[in-house]
């Protein structure tokens, strides 16, 4: 087997992306006016590997080699999956969460009922069990998300259902009033918001970060091979790290 040289770096770096309040760049492309809706997942995936948009070939090759390998049968893997979530049935996180959010309130409005009504409903209780309001506010996207609207555009250009993108937006309107805070859309709602809509299983939403962010971590692996950033990373970290455990502050004899 062939050895790979791994690179030295004293400086985190990356050439993969970046971003800032209002944009996200991905291998130089803006992710919401250039990708988003505009490339196929498989294309974007070579992309985020290579720096380099795909020949139709290439394309063709990986789009096969990927239908071929998804599906391994009833492997340990699965089981061991098959066996956590059966333990932990109730365990919920990132876009499922809102997508039970907003199956709540479609429920409570009923056919005919007011969205606005029903979303502040449904957020007072949540807040009044305790519990937080997930897909809305960022730590670096104060406004909203600049990836809710690429989705939501492309939701409405492929003409599927609106009625969850209405719901996301009628808690954004609410949330003020009910949190104290004006928290925005952010990509974790906006996902469940337009796969709902398409008729994307509820229960299954769980498993669309986990693919999505499988091929950046493939891409991120690869650029670690030869641009190195894990130890500098790692340095940067524990050299902010303060012991405060049994004997902190003692000098060693």
């Amino acid at each position: 087997m062939p050895t790979m040289k791994i690179g030295k770096s004293t400086v985190p770096r990356t050439a993969i992306s970046t971003s800032d309040e209002h944009s996200i760049t991905v291998r130089g492309r803006d992710l919401c006016s250039q990708l988003i809706g505009h490339t196929s997942f498989t294309a974007y995936f070579w992309l985020l590997l290579t720096g380099a948009e795909p020949k139709p070939a290439q394309l063709a090759v990986l789009d096969a080699t990927l239908v071929a390998i998804a599906e391994h049968g009833f492997v340990p893997s699965i089981q061991a999956a098959r066996m956590t979530l059966a333990a932990a049935p109730d365990a919920l996180q990132g876009a499922v969460a809102a997508g039970i959010l907003f199956d709540e309130v479609h429920r409570e409005a009923g056919g005919s009922g007011s969205l606005t009504d029903a979303a502040a409903a449904v957020v007072k209780r949540w807040r009044a069990a305790g519990q937080a309001v997930p897909g809305y506010g960022h730590p670096l996207h104060k406004e909203r998300d600049p990836r809710v609207a690429a989705l939501f555009r492309v939701a409405k250009d492929s003409k599927v259902d609106q009625r969850y993108v209405q719901i996301a937006e009628a808690i954004e309107q609410v949330i003020p009033d009910a949190v104290g805070k004006d928290l925005r859309l952010n990509v974790s709602a906006a996902i469940p918001a337009v796969l709902l809509g398409a008729g994307f299983p509820l229960a299954a939403l769980r498993g669309v970060p986990i693919l999505a962010r499988t091929a950046s971590l493939i891409a991120h692996l690869n650029e670690e091979l030869s641009v190195a950033s894990g130890f500098a990373l790692s340095y940067q970290a524990t050299r902010e790290l303060v012991y405060d455990g049994e004997g902190a502050g003692k000098k060693p004899a």
